[in-house]
């Protein structure tokens, strides 16, 4: 199939142009934030306040970006960032990281939780839930700009991007919106919904981690690795290569959290 022409610009106001990828990540931000404070409101373990979550949506913000650049620059382009170091401050160029923006948000979230004394995990957990709202709408964002496009293929299903050639290659861009953002965003709902599980600090931030891992490990096999890096060894790219501390972390982190239960007295 021939790629769709889509306009990667949403709209412009004379000369501020509005791309569907920073929309992508402003509604995700959004509805990431008015999502957390209505699971607060119910929070069966009367740990959170909803108001906590207006406080840090700066945080998540910069922690989002800061990262997400940072980690682009060092894991992904770092010997031309060295030698033009300020090319790296030039974000609306592109190149942006789920792995360092994750690290970074959850530096943003160790300083804010210790900054207002509540619970690094029960802050943590709820935050896990809406993460794959803006992992979805960024796959998709990157399906209109044509970037990040999958490997040749011949399934009736592939698409001719604008800038991978002239064989028709997996649309891994739609593959990853929907496991990393529809059905990763599922099971946590549903998960979030079960009492019993959010007894257990860090049980939802693990099980986070470990399935993201699993699926950008497994859809990277799909996926055309970036041009300058390419296969690092035995065939393996540096998605698969930085998605395995996360399923490791997760895993350690939802062990600690089957043997630990909210108690009255860590209640603010």
């Amino acid at each position: 199939m021939h790629f769709p022409q889509i306009d990667p610009v949403a709209f412009s106001v004379g000369p501020i142009v509005v791309r569907w990828y920073a929309l992508a990540y402003l509604v995700g931000l959004v509805a990431g934030w008015r999502w957390c404070m209505a699971m607060a409101k119910r929070d069966p373990n009367g740990v959170l306040k909803p108001e906590y979550f207006d406080e840090f949506l700066t945080w998540a913000v910069v922690g989002v970006i800061g990262g997400g650049r940072l980690g682009y620059v060092l894991f992904y382009n770092f010997k031309d960032y060295l030698a033009n170091p300020l090319e790296a401050l030039k974000i609306w160029h592109g190149g942006m990281s789920f792995h360092g923006g994750m690290l970074g948000v959850i530096v943003a979230a160790i300083l804010f939780t210790r900054a207002k004394k509540i619970p690094f995990f029960a802050f943590s957990d709820l935050m896990a839930c809406v993460v794959p709202i803006g992992l979805g709408l960024g796959r998709l964002a990157n399906f209109v700009n044509g970037e990040l496009y999958g490997r040749e293929t011949s399934v009736p299903w592939g698409f001719v991007f604008p800038r991978g050639g002239l064989s028709p290659r997996h649309p891994s861009q739609l593959y990853e919106a929907f496991a990393e953002g529809f059905v990763l965003l599922i099971v946590m709902i549903l998960l979030s919904k079960n009492e019993k599980v959010r007894k257990h600090p860090g049980f939802l931030s693990g099980t986070f981690l470990v399935l993201y891992g699993f699926m950008r490990f497994a859809i990277e096999f799909f996926r055309e690795p970036d041009v300058q890096l390419g296969f690092l060894f035995a065939g393996v790219t540096m998605g698969q290569l930085l998605s395995l501390p996360m399923i490791a972390a997760g895993a350690i982190i939802i062990l600690w959290a089957l043997r630990h239960e909210y108690a009255r007295q860590d209640h603010p």
